[in-house]
């Protein structure tokens, strides 16, 4: 399969060589020249000097990541979980090797075309060119670095939640996972933004400009792998397992099941590696949109250093406030709820989010006064501050907002399980569909609210400083977005330890352990309870589940609202600064019109190339599962036959990603070929559509996850036929929720990073040449459209076939 790809990728290369064969010098991305930054003073410092500190609490705060990891690595835990975590490691281990070779491969063919790009077109230096390739380089390592330590933190984290379970009290249940969560993102943004600010100190500033975007295309090539591929996986482990509910009537996370510990290693290649990775690329690429604006668009240089500056010591503060906020918020919940019976596991995770928002407000504001107050006319640090802070603002209206359709206290979710009771699975399917269409409409019009906001106060003298005020401001939201990274971070790695500490539970098998109580007593000093462990665990999944539905919108939102920066970063180099051509930015302009709606078929091609994906790897998984089950005489399934249900997840993922992949590449390059302005018009398209099918499809599966979440744990109606339908929910939501919504951000962004180049290279051939490479990379892409689905059909092998119906005769018989 991968030689397969490696050919492909080489006859690619050749195709590029060809276009540069007709280009020419020309300017555009290549020649942004950073001004210096030690020319305009803040309070008596200069700018270098003032970032050159924020080096050193990048250090801290990746530290302090560090710090909380060391602390979950010495919390006690019973060996029995511990083997478990250990194992489901070992399995996230190799998955991620895997996958780290093939983002490799495709680091080839993308490295080829930076290299002809700026080496062969815009006559950069060998060590200039091989310096940007560096940078791509580490931008891959950063995002696949932060995934690694993102499935190491989780699975020390989940055995020791599953174990601090078994005293019966809820607080540790809570605290141990958001105490990984922030470990993730702590150290995860600190890296991130250590990185970009080496770039912008230490890089020359004729070539810092290519090297920040050589080192964006890295990470987002690198999240969009993990991201597509570790959706597939998860979600073909998820409905493997979770059938065998329905068909053999056994429970959540058998140990019997070997698909399980598929199961709880997709939980971390798509909930956690996957995430951990688009959050470091999601937080890079916003920063280098930003920086492409304002050197396109402001002319005065020392304006220039007093946004970057600003920009910069804004994300340096913002890791103040996320660390202070999560620290006084656990004091406050461990007052509260330490020693509590019972506690609503949403309320202090809801209470952090508030808090870290309104004191990165608060510090946008005065941050903004001590390094801008003079900017303009005197009083756009404020405007400034306000613009940003309907970002900020957003990140935690939009997870209030998620909570209304997804959360277990949801009027729309226990909708779900209303219409489930009559309906069954019918009219719960039905019943998600409405909550997810009824999301994307409020979701739709909060960010028209905060964005129309953000427009607005644009208009109150920031033209003054450059051209298109508005898109600067839309780019300030989506960092706003962002501006409490580390504490989005935390709640959205909450979901993959809950979720992983049920199964670790049940696979430990602990309660069948021969004097394991005496044990406990003897070594840990407290008396186990069982059920009363296992009742926490399901509930604390649940506040999982809605936490981590409340993340990806504003991933999704920060990857549109931050590529509409870079689109018009696109849109000034083909317009010369907005003085030539602009009427072409028009649906009167034919090609922009049909861009559009090029745009919208391939998002909703992805939809169906990665369910597909899904849906061929899940039957392959439940046929081998049928198959190779064993409920009698055993109590744990082999380690052998949960390694092949790993192995078929893998197999299936890759194949679905390199048609994925291979097609949006070929496209990209293909519809840059065509004309520009169908290209921009593609660009735009991709992310207005991606915006609402990514929110309609992620709230859906959130709303299925959680009624069935209620079934199981509010109404203890486990294995009935409400149950049943819940689950048929669940499985359909399954690729809905973590696959195809949440694949739809790296995407985009790789798509709209990887159009600056490839458009720049399409623009200076003659137009027969760009023509005839458009038919030609349009062709691979449409080779690998048809291969997504045609290449992946579900064939049934005729030996297997009788067994896998008789089997499921016999269940539904039951």
């Amino acid at each position: 399969m991968i030689r397969r790809a490696t050919t492909t990728l080489s006859v690619l290369a050749t195709m590029l060589w060809a276009m540069v064969a007709q280009a020419s010098e020309a300017g555009g991305e290549a020649n942004l020249i950073l001004p210096d930054l030690s020319t305009v003073s803040f309070f008596g410092v200069d700018g270098r000097t003032l970032l050159m500190s924020g080096l050193v609490i990048c250090l801290l705060g990746a530290v302090f990541g560090l710090v909380i990891y060391a602390q979950l690595k010495k919390m006690p835990v019973h060996q029995s979980m511990h083997d478990i975590s250990e194992l489901i490691y070992e399995t996230c281990k190799t998955y991620l090797i895997t996958q780290g070779k093939f983002i490799l491969i495709l680091e080839l063919l993308i490295g080829t075309v930076m290299a002809i790009y700026f080496g062969a077109l815009r006559h950069f230096e060998a060590s200039k060119v091989i310096t940007i390739l560096l940078f791509s380089m580490l931008g891959i390592a950063g995002s696949y670095g932060v995934a690694w330590f993102g499935i190491r933190v989780n699975t020390f984290a989940n055995s020791r939640t599953a174990f601090a379970s078994l005293r019966g009290k809820p607080f540790p249940v809570y605290a141990i996972p958001l105490k990984a969560g922030m470990s993730i993102g702590m150290l995860l943004i600190c890296v991130e933004l250590f990185m970009m600010l080496c770039i912008l100190l230490f890089i020359p500033v004729d070539y810092a400009g290519p090297c920040f975007i050589g080192f964006a295309i890295g990470e987002s090539l690198g999240a969009s792998v993990l991201r597509i591929a570790g959706g597939i996986f998860t979600k073909i482990a998820d409905i493997g397992s979770d059938l065998m509910k329905i068909v053999f009537k056994i429970k959540e996370d058998d140990a019997r099941n070997p698909g399980v510990i598929a199961d709880c290693t997709g939980d971390n290649a798509g909930d956690s590696v996957g995430p951990s990775a688009d959050g470091f690329e999601t937080y890079g690429v916003t920063g280098v949109a930003l920086i492409s604006f304002i050197l396109l668009a402001v002319k005065q240089p020392a304006t220039q250093v007093q946004l970057l500056v600003w920009i910069f010591a804004m994300r340096i503060t913002m890791i103040l406030a996320s660390g202070a906020s999560y620290l006084i918020n656990e004091a406050i919940a461990k007052a509260r709820y330490g020693n509590a019976e019972k506690m609503n596991f949403e309320h202090p995770l809801t209470s952090l989010v508030w808090l870290t928002s309104i004191v990165s407000v608060v510090i946008t504001f005065v941050v903004s006064y001590l390094l801008i107050a003079e900017l303009g006319d005197g009083s756009l640090w404020w405007k400034l501050s306000a613009i940003i802070s309907c970002g900020t603002l957003a990140g935690a209206i939009i997870p209030e907002l998620v909570k209304v359709f997804t959360s277990t206290q949801s009027k729309h979710v226990r909708e779900v399980v209303t219409a489930s009771r009559e309906g069954g699975a019918s009219l719960n399917v039905l019943s998600g569909l409405t909550a997810g269409n009824f999301s994307a409409y409020w979701m739709g019009a909060v960010f028209v609210l905060l964005m129309g906001t953000a427009y607005l106060i644009s208009g109150l003298g920031v033209e003054t400083l450059m051209i298109a005020p508005a898109v600067f401001a839309f780019g300030l939201v989506a960092f706003g977005f962002l501006g409490m990274g580390p504490v989005t971070i935390a709640v959205d790695s909450y979901g993959p330890v809950t979720d992983n500490a049920q199964s670790v539970y049940e696979l430990s098998v602990i309660e069948n352990i021969p004097n394991v109580k005496q044990q406990i007593k003897k070594d840990y000093g407290f008396d186990v309870n069982w059920q009363k462990a296992k009742d926490l665990l399901e509930e604390n999944d649940g506040a999982g589940n809605t936490f981590k539905a409340t993340a990806k919108p504003v991933l999704i939102g920060t990857a549109v609202v931050g590529a509409t920066t870079m689109i018009f970063s696109i849109i000034v180099v083909l317009t010369a600064g907005l003085t030539h051509n602009v009427d072409k930015l028009s649906i009167l302009h034919p090609p922009f019109l049909l861009g559009l709606i090029m745009g919208g078929a391939m998002i909703y091609w992805f939809t169906g190339a990665s369910t597909q994906a899904v849906s061929t790897g899940a039957y392959r998984a439940v046929e081998f599962i049928k198959q190779h089950i064993r409920l009698d005489g055993v109590e744990k399934a082999s380690i052998a036959d949960s390694k092949r249900v790993v192995e078929i997840c893998t197999q299936y993922a890759q194949k679905g990603m390199i048609n994925i992949f291979m097609a949006v590449f070929s496209g990209t390059l293909a519809f840059a070929c065509v004309e520009p302005y169908f290209f921009i018009g593609y660009l735009i398209s991709i992310a207005l559509f991606g915006l609402f099918q990514a929110i309609f499809m992620a709230n859906a599966g959130g709303a299925w996850d959680n009624a069935k979440k209620i079934v199981e744990t509010e109404l203890k109606q486990k294995g009935t036929e409400l149950h049943a339908a819940t689950v048929v929910g669940d499985t359909v939501g399954d690729p809905f929720k973590d696959t195809s919504s949440v694949a739809m951000n790296p995407v985009i962004k790789f798509t709209t990073l990887f159009g600056l180049l490839a458009v720049e290279l399409a623009i200076e051939m003659n137009r027969e040449t760009s023509l005839a490479l458009a038919v030609v990379f349009f062709g691979v892409s449409a080779f690998f459209v048809w291969r997504s689905f045609y290449g992946m059909r579900i064939n049934v092998r005729e030996e297997s076939a009788p067994a896998a119906m008789t089997m499921t005769s016999a269940a539904v018989s039951k």
